[in-house]
């Protein structure tokens, strides 16, 4: 067993990680998306209860890597598709999101898919050169609707090796 093995548990989230799950996903927002945004827009996301749902929504499909046995970041794919990788910012830069991604790849490719896709922001500089490390090329580019802010989405894709 690796360093890295003994260091991360993936793990099925629980219904017991949801508000340490809502509380990740807004401290991300918090230190990602909101400074991008104007402050109206934030009291409309905020109030909007959008993280809370998306919890109950696809909480149980999420997996979460425990980091010496403390959660510290969450994962959620579908098919070929990454829809979220967050780490606490308490974690970040010690290895918590290339241990979910490579963990999301292989059931991935486990899932017989030749291609991981995910999408991120352009401003998101760290996201863009966390991808980049990582081999995943920028293919495509359109405007973000999620956020209703004028964001440039980038879409992202890395080939599988069979």
């Amino acid at each position: 067993m690796t360093d890295q093995q003994q260091k991360f548990l993936i793990r099925p989230a629980r219904p017991e990680d949801a508000a340490w799950l809502e509380d990740l996903l807004m401290r991300t927002y918090e230190g990602t998306w909101m400074p991008e945004m104007t402050a109206e827009r934030d009291r409309q996301f905020r109030a909007s209860g959008k993280t809370a749902e998306y919890v109950r929504a696809r909480g149980n499909l999420f997996m979460v890597c425990e980091m010496d046995g403390v959660p510290a970041g969450m994962a959620d794919w579908e098919n070929d598709f990454i829809w979220a990788l967050h780490v606490h910012p308490a974690r970040q830069g010690r290895g918590v999101g290339g241990a979910l991604l490579a963990w999301m790849e292989a059931a991935i490719r486990d899932a017989r898919f030749g291609r991981a896709r995910l999408e991120t922001d352009s401003f998101n500089q760290r996201s863009r050169r966390f991808y980049g490390k990582h081999g995943y090329a920028e293919i495509d580019t359109y405007p973000d609707e999620e956020w209703d802010s004028g964001f440039t989405t980038i879409l992202l894709e890395k080939r599988l090796p069979a």
